[in-house]
């Protein structure tokens, strides 16, 4: 039996130096002799969320650290990576992959970091700039000591200078992303923020002393008196320090009572006062921080060239290209005299996963993020103004200010979300002067940002789905199958696809279904010729009584009767209407289907609108009665829309792929329609589906861009990449999903695994962190993977030339599988009116092979009936001691009855004559690597392990999970395409559940979510509604 093993999501320890160590847009730095940065252990790393880094790479070169007492690992130089001028912005970004203890992706376990990284772990603590946050190269660090070096001095103070090769690099303590609060001027002193604008305060700090000329190492340029022994209680004027007038950066007021303090910031002061005293400071028990400060005291004030900054201001961060923009959260000084501010940064649109295509985004807009670290306070080059708004404002409406943002990024997933806070205002300034205040504890408090569930009830009765590229609709089917189980009514009221064949498996399937077979640019056309003509005729569409619609049906029905003239033809009634070119004439624009007086339907023909002058009441009746019955959707009348747009242009067999612009390949351009289409019709939800070659192609340029394009619709967003198998399949087949949400909406979540699976390659290494799967040392309940036998061996016995459609099954199922891919229509849909029992037809369709000509069936049997059998088994060849198959050259060249070889050319040199795939024979205790679009037995695994043949059209769909009452239309091969074409409906069922799910606004903040148990194998009448639970972070 084939090792199943469970799908993991990687571990953020990947070795820095790996070609793919750049992730989600944040292209690593070069590496040069000069980059000795220490990574921090393995203990350390493991518990880590997002990539820690310090000072920011646009303030300073990163300095070498030294191991700390609480990690004492030494790295090897291998492990030594990063360069000292990781402030490049070309060196950015938080999805870097960590360092790993091993890579075990190709031995059948895909790793990934622990959800409690995510959690209790955001900030860098190397590297100011979230750009930055892909050198996450933790690295061991010693605790910082006192010392008269002025050498020693000289590099901590000189933290914005690109000269300097070391510095002490401070880490926040992982208790700060949950405890921290922001400060007012209750608790500040007596100086006041001077009126200078960004430009000048930027040009007063580069006419300022520099660093280096300073004598101490704290920041300020003034004389510090050493640390006394016991520390001041008390808050109190700080006559001690000796400021000089031209100090460019200094605290104000006195600080912060150490009672206070320690409210706000306990992890700094913890051991008693240890910190305070000078003390080397043990360490807290969290693997996250290898080192807490030694903490003096903490201020609420600081002026950085002239400019006091307030706790909750928001400030840039120095770089010689943009700077960065941070929000600080602290002041505070060292025992050794040195002044620091811990800040939480936002992100640019370049500085996410979007990367190049941040073009659309409006340059003022930020993103938040929950990435934080320490810095020096002389780090901060001005204070700027940065406000909250409302994802649905208009441009026009945001006030005045340097910059704004309105969600928050996140690594994981490569989420982008919505923020709301306790008191949300449509524009909620962050900086001192506007930030609102409330009473706690005796001094004044900024409300800390916290994000809180985000209710906008709907009296709705059911969501609205369009199926673009449906197919034969299993995307929208496993959706509306999850939706119902969560308790959400999902129906799909559109679906549109170009191939013929597969609308009609549509419409068979769900004859409720508007089913349109058109191109999907055609259909956008259409949807704007649609919404003139309603607006049109809006006043009709109000006013107008079904009194004339009815006397226009009995009209139809004496018309029939009533014979034209001879060469006279005369409009009944419009009956459809299409944008394109149906008659095939060479003119695209809008038409209807005229049903003409005295014909019948097949007397009906496709007349452009031009033509239709004098025909103003038809066009009005047919608008009037399209509108009420929604024949076409409007912008607001789709909830959801769904599809998996074709990027043929990036296949992997096509030689002339377009790298350098993969937008400009027509074969492309359906991801733009669709997008389009979303931007039209502003859904609530959309659910976009492809292959993992849109984000291994040029860098992930098209799965970047429709990201990118969602966010800035101001849609929420959220990638992941899911394996079919683990949701209770025999196959593994690896696809990308990308959420979509209105601001106002839950974003829906990634359903966790249900099973185990045989693993059949892997994710792009960029994207690893997408992978939705459980953590290394996440607990987790999984059933076993599902097998070969388990979804085909009660199927009843064809040959390989089987003609018919419809058949008994022979006997009764012999798996948990099998007896729930017989399940009926109704008990999948709760259809059944209560007390019920439907009759279950013993049909079974489609059971049918595509039949192999005379020579590759004889070929077929003589393939043997046991695993691994193959052309290898045929006589007359030979496997070299490279694995490559030759012919005997001691024997003859077996012939085929024709006049043929048994053993073709095509075999022996396929993949250079190492494959076993060309006439591959299946076996019971075996899965598929994916299921195609079309059964070839010259280069694919497909014939059945007992029976000469192929697998038939029934065992494939049963593979992606088709109920057997699921009939398809079209030939044999064009019912092998729909299948092979299909998104797996378990997964689209898992999916349809999460969103379900976030519809009712039971959905949680988490990316990931687990489902009820026995979800995978329960119809909706047995499980219970909405019974799932959040992952525990």
């Amino acid at each position: 039996m084939a090792d199943s093993k469970s799908l993991r999501r990687r571990s953020p320890r990947l070795p820095s130096n790996s070609p793919s160590a750049a992730e989600n847009g944040r292209p690593l730095a070069p590496t040069t002799a000069e980059e000795k940065m220490r990574r921090r252990s393995p203990r350390t790393s493991a518990r880590s969320s997002s990539p820690i880094l310090g000072i920011s790479p646009k303030f300073a070169d990163l300095a070498a650290e030294q191991p700390s007492k609480k990690h004492k690992v030494s790295p090897s130089p291998k492990e030594k990576s990063r360069s000292s001028n990781a402030c490049s912005p070309k060196s950015a970004d938080l999805g870097a992959e960590q360092p790993s203890k091993k890579k075990i992706m190709a031995e059948g376990k895909i790793l990934r970091r622990s959800p409690r990284t995510s959690t209790r772990s955001s900030s860098p603590s190397r590297g100011i700039s979230p750009k930055s946050a892909d050198l996450a190269l933790e690295q061991p660090l010693e605790k910082p000591k006192a010392s008269s070096s002025p050498k020693k001095e000289s590099k901590s103070s000189n933290a914005c200078s690109p000269a300097v090769s070391e510095e002490k690099i401070l880490r926040r303590s992982p208790r700060t992303s949950t405890q921290l609060s922001s400060l007012t001027s209750d608790i500040h002193g007596g100086l006041s923020s001077a009126d200078l604008t960004v430009e000048q305060r930027s040009k007063k700090r580069k006419e300022s002393p520099s660093p280096k000329s300073k004598s101490k190492s704290n920041n300020t340029g003034s004389t510090v008196e050493q640390p006394s022994k016991k520390p001041n209680t008390s808050p109190s004027p700080s006559p001690k320090k000796k400021i000089k007038s031209s100090n460019a950066c200094f605290f104000v007021g006195d600080p912060i009572s150490i009672d206070r303090a320690r409210q706000l910031w306990p992890h700094r002061y913890e051991e008693k006062g240890k910190g305070c005293k000078g003390q080397n400071k043990t360490p807290i028990d969290d693997d996250e921080d290898g080192l807490v400060l030694n903490i003096k005291c903490h201020y609420a004030q600081a002026s950085v060239i002239g400019s006091v900054l307030e706790l909750g201001d928001c400030a840039y961060g120095e770089e010689r290209g943009p700077n960065y923009v941070g929000r600080i959260l602290e002041f505070f000084e060292t025992v050794e005299g040195e002044y620091y501010f811990s800040v939480q940064w936002f992100f640019r649109a370049e500085d996410t996963v979007m990367k190049e295509h941040a073009a659309f985004h409006d340059k003022k807009r930020l993103f938040y993020s929950d990435l934080r670290n320490v810095n020096l306070l002389d780090c901060i080059v001005s204070k700027v103004k940065v406000v909250q708004v409302d994802s649905t404002l208009n441009a026009k409406s945001i006030p005045p200010c340097d910059f704004y943002y309105d969600m928050k990024y996140s690594v994981d997933y490569s989420t982008f979300h919505t923020i709301v806070t306790n008191n949300f205002r449509a524009s909620n300034d962050l900086s001192s002067n506007s930030t609102e205040t409330v009473h706690m504890g005796g001094a004044n408090i900024n409300p800390y940002l916290e994000e809180v569930p985000v209710i906008y009830r709907s009296n709705k009765a059911e969501l609205a789905l369009l199926d673009l590229y449906s197919g034969c609709g299993a995307m929208s089917t496993g959706l509306c199958f999850g939706a119902k189980i969560a308790g959400a009514d999902l129906v799909t009221r559109w679906a549109v696809d170009f191939n013929e064949a597969a609308c009609q498996s549509v419409k068979l399937n769900h004859p409720e279904t508007q089913v349109r077979n058109e191109s999907a640019e055609d259909f956008f056309e259409l949807l704007k010729e649609w919404q003139k003509l309603t607006k049109r005729f809006e006043n009709d569409v109000e006013t107008r009584s079904n009194l004339r619609l009815s006397k226009i049906n009995d009209f139809e029905k004496e018309s029939h009767d009533n014979k034209v003239p001879s060469g006279e033809y005369e409009v009944l009634k419009l009956v459809d209407i299409c944008y394109g070119d149906p008659n095939k004439t060479g003119n695209r624009g809008l038409k209807f289907k005229v049903r003409w007086k005295g014909y019948g339907p097949s007397g009906d023909t496709w007349e452009p609108i031009e033509g239709l002058k004098k025909c103003q009441d038809a066009i009005r009746d047919f608008v009037i009665e399209g509108f009420k019955s929604k024949i076409l959707p409007l912008p607001g009348d789709v909830d959801v829309v769904c599809g998996g747009p074709p990027c043929q242009g990036i296949s992997g067999v096509n030689r002339y792929r377009n790298i350098d612009a993969p937008l400009d390949d027509d074969r492309n351009r359906q991801i733009i329609v669709f997008m389009d289409i979303v931007k039209f019709l502003q859904p609530k939800y959309v659910l976009m589906e492809n292959v993992v070659d849109i984000l291994k192609f040029a860098n992930g340029y098209l799965g970047r861009y429709a990201l990118s394009q969602l966010v800035s619709m101001n849609y929420q967003a959220r990638l992941g990449i899911m394996a079919a198998g683990c949701y209770g399949l025999p196959q593994f087949r690896l696809r990308v999903f990308l959420w979509g949400a209105h601001p106002h909406e839950r974003l829906p979540q990634f359903p966790l695994p249900t099973h185990d699976v045989v693993l059949r390659g892997g994710a792009p290494s960029e994207f690893e962190r997408n992978i939705v799967a459980y953590d290394e040392e996440q607990p987790r309940e999984l059933e076993r993977a599902l097998l070969l036998s388990d979804a085909i061996s009660d199927l009843p016995i064809v040959t390989n030339s089987e003609i018919r459609d419809e058949m008994p099954y022979g006997k009764d199922p012999e798996t948990e599988f099998q007896r729930y891919i017989r399940s009926t229509k109704d008990e999948t849909t709760s259809s059944m009116s209560h007390g019920e029992k439907e009759i279950k037809k013993s049909v079974l369709y489609d059971h049918r092979p595509i039949q192999l000509n005379e020579d590759d069936y004889c070929r077929a049997c003589e393939v043997p009936r046991r695993k691994g059998a193959s052309f290898r088994d045929f006589p007359g060849v030979v496997i070299g001691a490279d694995n490559k198959v030759m012919l005997d050259p001691t024997g003859e060249r077996v012939l085929l009855p024709s006049g043929k070889p048994l053993v073709p050319d095509y075999a022996m040199t396929f993949e250079e004559g190492k494959s076993r795939k060309p006439f591959g024979r299946l076996w019971w205790d075996e899965t598929v690597a994916t299921v195609f679009t079309r059964v070839d037995s010259h280069n694919q695994t497909v014939l059945h392990p007992v029976q000469d043949r192929v697998l038939t059209v029934r065992e494939c769909a049963r593979l992606q999970g088709f109920h057997d009452y699921y009939k398809l239309c079209g030939t044999v091969k064009e019912r092998y395409r729909q299948i092979g074409n299909a998104v797996a409906l378990p997964v689209a069922r898992a999916l349809g559940y999460a969103l379900g799910m976030a519809w009712l606004k039971l959905a949680g903040d988490d990316p990931l979510v687990i489902l009820p148990p026995k979800f995978s194998f329960s119809t909706i009448v047995q499980l219970p509604p909405s019974s799932s639970s959040e992952v525990d972070g």
